[in-house]
């Protein structure tokens, strides 16, 4: 669980680091000409994402504790990241991202669902009190 938490720490690491890269967008100056997203877009989205990453490392911390509620988050995240990658490698013909997105998140999904991940789940079910 621990490796698991690990890994979802730093893609919520990578999360923040592109919520900054926007919002490093968002003062750019040739922002507002055609075809180009305004600052207020650009804010907006970086607010979103990093909604979403602060839940992404809510969920890694709770790995790493121990916590038996971050697993199902983390894998809903892992899920998702595989359709993210999916897309990346088909319609959008860049493979080396899809490598980036889909490697940690098979690593992930294995650690949470080998052998030592479903005795640490069923653990939970079996003692509501563990957390």
């Amino acid at each position: 669980m621990r490796i698991a938490g690990v890994l979802t720490t730093l893609q919520a690491v990578a999360a923040f680091a592109f919520v900054a890269a926007l919002l490093v967008r968002g003062t750019a100056s040739d922002l507002g000409q055609r075809g180009t997203l305004s600052p207020v877009d650009l804010y907006g989205e970086a607010g979103y994402y990093a909604v979403l990453a602060a839940g992404v490392l809510a969920a890694g911390v709770g790995l790493l504790k121990g916590k038996h509620w971050a697993r199902t988050p983390s894998l809903l995240l892992q899920l998702l990241l595989l359709g993210t990658a999916w897309y990346a490698l088909g319609p959008s013909g860049r493979p080396l991202i899809a490598l980036v997105i889909a490697a940690p998140a098979i690593a992930v999904l294995w650690f949470l669902f080998n052998r030592e991940g479903r005795e640490w789940s069923f653990h939970a079910q079996a003692a509501p009190d563990a957390d």
